[in-house]
C-alpha cells in the first residue's frame, strides 16, 4: 500500500511541568504520548491546510522517589488537555523535502486530590483555561521508498496564566526550544508493517519572576504497527500496534531547584487508527500506562482525536 497516512499527535504544553510550584520538581513542557504509529508522517500531511483536534488525559495515583520506590500518598493527580492544531504543508520542495509549519492552541485543566500538599506531587494547580502555545515554524520531511523522515524546530510561548506560588496556574511561565525528529521505516514492500521512532530535545528558559530554569529533557517515542484493509479498494483502513515512550531529564535545574533529583518515566501500551485516505481523515486512540518512573508521579496517558486535511492542490480523480 503506497499510502500517505496522516496522524498528528502533537505536543501539549503544560501541566506536570507547566504548573510546577516554586519548590516542586521542575518538569519540562513536553508531555510524552504524542507520537507512536506513523511517526515519520505525523507532521507531514498532504499539501494544503490540516486541522487536528486532540484530547489528552493523564492521571496518576502513585508518586515515585529518585530510586523508583513509591512515596506514601493517597489521592490522585489528573489533567485534561485539548489541542487545536493548524498546519500548512507547501507543495514546493526545500532542500528536496516537503515544508510544513504549524501552531497549536491548547486548553487544559488540572486537579489534585491527595492527603499531602499539591507541591509534593510536583505541581501546584487546580487551574483551567488557555495554556501555552506551541509553534513549529520549520519542519522539513523526506519521503523515500522505504522510509519517511522529518526534522523540525519549535518553540513554546508562555501564553498561559502563570504566577509564582499561585494555586491556579495553567501555563509554564517560561519559553522553551524544541528540536524534534520523526521516522517511519516500512518493513514490508506494501508498507503495511512499520517501525516508528520520534525524538524531542527540549531546552528551557528561566521561569518568569523566579530564578528557576528547568533542566533540559530528552524524549523518545516508538511504535510497531500493522495496517489491515477494511475495504478492498483501500479506502478504509484499520491500523493497530504497540507504542511506548521514554523520557529523561538530562541536565540539572538551575537556581532554587538545582538540588532536585533528575526525573524519568517510561510507558508501553497500544494504539489504534481508523484511516480514510480518499477523505484525508484519520481517527486515533492511544492508551499508554507507565511501568517505571523516578522522582515524578507514575500514571497513564489516554489520547484520542482526529486529523483532516483540505488538500491543495486537490488530487485528480482516478480514471475508470
Amino acid at each position: 500500500m503506497n499510502l500517505r497516512i496522516f496522524e498528528s499527535l502533537l505536543f501539549v504544553c503544560l501541566v506536570l511541568g507547566g504548573t510546577s510550584s516554586m519548590l516542586a520538581q521542575q518538569r519540562g513542557q513536553y508531555v510524552p504520548g504524542q507520537y507512536g504509529l506513523n511517526a515519520g508522517l505525523g507532521l507531514q500531511p498532504d499539501p494544503g491546510f490540516t486541522f487536528a483536534n486532540i484530547t489528552i488525559n493523564y492521571s496518576a495515583n502513585s508518586l515515585k522517589n529518585s530510586n523508583g520506590n513509591s512515596v506514601p500518598v493517597t489521592g490522585t493527580y489528573e489533567f485534561w488537555a485539548v489541542e487545536n492544531i493548524f498546519m500548512y504543508a507547501s507543495p514546493a520542495k526545500i532542500l528536496g523535502g516537503k515544508f510544513v509549519s504549524m501552531a497549536s492552541l491548547n486548553a487544559a485543566n488540572a486537579s489534585v486530590t491527595a492527603d499531602l500538599t499539591p507541591a509534593q506531587f510536583g505541581i501546584n494547580s487546580d487551574g483551567e483555561g488557555m495554556s501555552d502555545t506551541w509553534v513549529q515554524p520549520v519542519n522539513l520531511g523526506w519521503h523515500l521508498k522505504r522510509l519517511d523522515t522529518w526534522v523540525g524546530y519549535a518553540f513554546m510561548a508562555p501564553t498561559g496564566k502563570y504566577f509564582p506560588l499561585a494555586s491556579n496556574n495553567i501555563g509554564s511561565g517560561y519559553w522553551g526550544n524544541n528540536f524534534a525528529t520523526g521516522t517511519t521505516f516500512y518493513v514490508t514492500k506494501n508498507k503495511g508493517t512499520q517501525l516508528n521512532l520520534a525524538t524531542n530535545w527540549e531546552v528551557h528558559g528561566q521561569k518568569r519572576d523566579t530564578n528557576i530554569t528547568p533542566g533540559q529533557a530528552f524524549t523518545d517515542e516508538w511504535g510497531l504497527g500493522q495496517i489491515l484493509p477494511l475495504k478492498k479498494d483501500l479506502s478504509r483502513l484499520l491500523q493497530a500496534g504497540v507504542v511506548g515512550y521514554d523520557q529523561w531529564q538530562v541536565s540539572a535545574n538551575q537556581g532554587l531547584t538545582s538540588t532536585l533529583p533528575y526525573y524519568s518515566r517510561h510507558a508501553v501500551g497500544f494504539q489504534t487508527n481508523f484511516i480514510a485516505p480518499p477523505k484525508a481523515l484519520t481517527l486515533f486512540f492511544k492508551y499508554e500506562p507507565e511501568y517505571l518512573a523516578k522522582a515524578t508521579p507514575q500514571g497513564r496517558n489516554i489520547v484520542f482525536g482526529f486529523a483532516w486535511t483540505v488538500r491543495d492542490p486537490k488530487p485528480k480523480a482516478s480514471k475508470q
